[in-house]
């Protein structure tokens, strides 16, 4: 069959709504929106009703809204500026988790070398923080929490609304990463006392390349690039307006059709896991109800994640591993060493993660052609005969 595209947790493909709501702006209303003629105008306007869009869908503000170029510029915004920010006040203590992505981790350990202390939380087997770990993490000096929404590799969804109820009752700011979760689950930052929340285009169906940050009205935020007057004097910069529009396109689509898009994307979830955890020496990855529509993680043991990877490719299946190893690394996944997987374990992981536009058909060739490459590769396992025979 064709190629067969399971790796939308990476990226997706850029919807035919967004595509068509983005063109005007690219060869029509080309004007930079900052300027005051006719074709600035018409920039502006379809900017703001963009952000006025956007802010809707996660309820919020428009003026709380700022666009950036993605997920990983709106944490690092957001992080800093509230660390910086509670320095301020003697409050240099942070909580995040263990298995937060990188463009988090990376910038925690970064203000960790500036003198700020941060608390890891567990997040146990299933893939899930505890609340009552929080709260007994809390100090008079935590001047920030932030955790991921939905994890990247695991696909577990957080109990946000009841971190976000315990930071607000103890005047902590709480910072969530939600670019794996926006456009696909409920998400009311005002509901959920949510402080700042990142969030990226192109994980619902919209362009790569813009994001947003979303930061509740009463905190403060400096500028963050200086040499322009956009996004009200806070990230200096033309704005891309056909990204933005394509974001906000793609995200009232995916709001509105979520709930028939999920029943969709979960069932064809549940057959995988159904029939993939049939294979010997295989496990489900994190909770199996507390995880995003579309995420299958699995652990093989005795079998290499990157050989698994490249095998699938041959059969014209795009999936990826929680490993490491394909960026160049021989470590396996921190998420999965999170979960407390041993090393030996962790190296087999394979990610699937489906969305509306996968099919049954797809879902039958993942699982007809998966156990035959797993059982090649353990052929050619030093360890597998070991593992058998319970050596290992």
């Amino acid at each position: 069959m064709d190629r067969v595209y399971m790796d939308n947790a990476a990226t997706t493909k850029l919807s035919e709504q967004a595509l068509t709501s983005m063109l005007p702006y690219l060869t029509e209303y080309y004007g930079n929106a900052s300027s005051l003629h006719a074709f600035g105008r018409e920039a502006a306007a379809a900017l703001e009703n963009a952000r006025k869009s956007i802010a809707e869908n996660l309820g919020a503000l428009p003026k709380e809204v700022y666009f950036t170029s993605g997920g990983s510029e709106a944490d690092n915004w957001a992080i800093i500026n509230a660390a910086r920010m509670g320095a301020k006040k003697g409050k240099k203590h942070i909580i995040s988790t263990k298995f937060e992505h990188h463009a988090v981790l990376h910038t925690l350990q970064r203000l960790e070398k500036e003198g700020f202390e941060v608390t890891y939380l567990e997040v146990y087997s299933d893939g899930l923080v505890r609340v009552e770990d929080l709260s007994k993490s809390l100090r008079e000096d935590t001047a920030l929490v932030t955790i991921m929404f939905a994890n990247n590799e695991i696909g577990t969804i957080q109990p946000i609304a009841e971190i976000g109820k315990l930071c607000r009752s103890k005047g902590v700011l709480f910072h969530t990463d939600a670019v794996q979760a926006v456009g696909h689950e409920y998400i009311n930052v005002h509901e959920q006392s949510i402080d700042m929340l990142s969030l990226s285009a192109h994980k619902f169906s919209g362009p790569k390349g813009i994001g947003a940050l979303f930061i509740r009205t009463g905190i403060p935020l400096p500028a963050y690039i200086s040499g322009g007057s956009q996004e009200r004097k806070k990230r200096a910069g033309t704005e891309n307006v056909a990204a933005i529009v394509g974001m906000a396109t793609a995200l009232d689509a995916s709001c509105k059709n979520m709930k028939t898009n999920n029943e969709k994307v979960r069932a064809l979830r549940n057959r995988l896991i159904d029939e993939l955890t049939k294979i010997s020496h295989s496990r489900l990855n994190g909770d199996r109800e507390k995880r995003l529509s579309g995420n299958v993680s699995l652990c093989f043991e005795g079998v290499e994640g990157e050989a698994l990877l490249l095998s699938l490719d041959l059969k014209g299946i795009s999936a990826s591993s929680g490993s490491a190893c394909t960026s160049g690394s021989l470590d396996p996944s921190h998420v999965l060493l999170a979960i407390g997987l041993p090393h030996e374990i962790a190296h087999g992981s394979l990610r699937l993660s489906l969305n509306e536009n996968n099919t049954d058909k797809e879902v039958d060739y993942v699982i007809e052609a998966l156990p035959g490459i797993i059982e090649r590769l353990r052929e050619m396992s030093p360890v597998w005969e070991k593992i058998v025979k319970g050596e290992n």
